[in-house]
């Protein structure tokens, strides 16, 4: 009997070594998978790139992560906010690597990951820095850069509900990067607030079917009440 799901977050991410590569999901705090990140700096791996939309926020989740030194990279579209104080310190002082990717090039990037896109050619960023040392061709009249696809070996996203088989259901904006992270990734680790019986989901309701995702960690009562 397939079954992906796990007994922990712990047991989820047992195995992510150093130096891997790591999409987290979120837009802020919406749709974070906290108990993954906490999962994650509680397991020791380091020197990890991170790729996920913001650089964290306040000291919890993703900044707690960077404040315990453990990521060498982060590849993200908004790294400096009012309450990013940790990520902007360890920039400042040399001690992180920082690819800075707009929005739309950022999703589309791990789109293509998940779809088998080999490169893409987009507009955005042209004549700007980001686009310095990028192929650069003209389209129908328009300059296009050359853009390239972001995969990972793990994928940490938040969902609402799932089944043993995988398939997940979001909840409003929590849903953001989480489906096309999970398809661009080796691993993809989903964290729900609740596991419900194969047959449950509707069927057109299910945003991420299970075929992209590996593992499945529900979340106990006590974190049900806060979700």
């Amino acid at each position: 009997m397939i079954s992906k799901i796990v007994a922990s977050a712990a047991d989820a991410l047992a195995d992510v070594p150093d130096g891997a590569t790591v999409l987290i999901g979120g837009f802020g705090t919406a749709g974070q998978p906290i108990q993954l990140i906490d999962a994650l700096l509680e397991q020791g791996a380091k020197d990890l790139t991170i790729i996920n939309n913001n650089a964290g926020n306040g000291t919890t989740g993703l900044a707690a992560l960077l404040g315990a030194g453990r990521v060498r990279k982060i590849i993200c579209s908004f790294p400096r906010q009012s309450d990013s104080q940790i990520f902007d310190g360890l920039y400042r002082s040399g001690k992180i690597e920082l690819e800075l990717v707009p929005q739309g090039n950022l999703a589309e990037r791990i789109r293509a990951a998940g779809a088998g896109i080999g490169a893409f050619f987009t507009p955005t960023g042209y004549g700007t820095p980001l686009a310095e040392g990028k192929e650069i061709r003209e389209i129908n009249g328009r300059q296009y850069v050359l853009e390239y696809p972001l995969y990972a070996d793990y994928a940490l996203i938040k969902a609402d509900q799932g089944d043993r088989w995988g398939n997940l259901t979001f909840r409003k904006t929590a849903r953001n990067f989480g489906p096309i992270m999970a398809s661009a990734a080796k691993i993809a680790v989903a964290q729900v607030r609740e596991v419900v019986e194969l047959g449950e989901l509707n069927p057109e309701n299910i945003v991420t079917p299970g075929i992209f995702v590996k593992r499945v960690v529900a979340l106990d009562a006590a974190d049900k009440e806060q979700a």
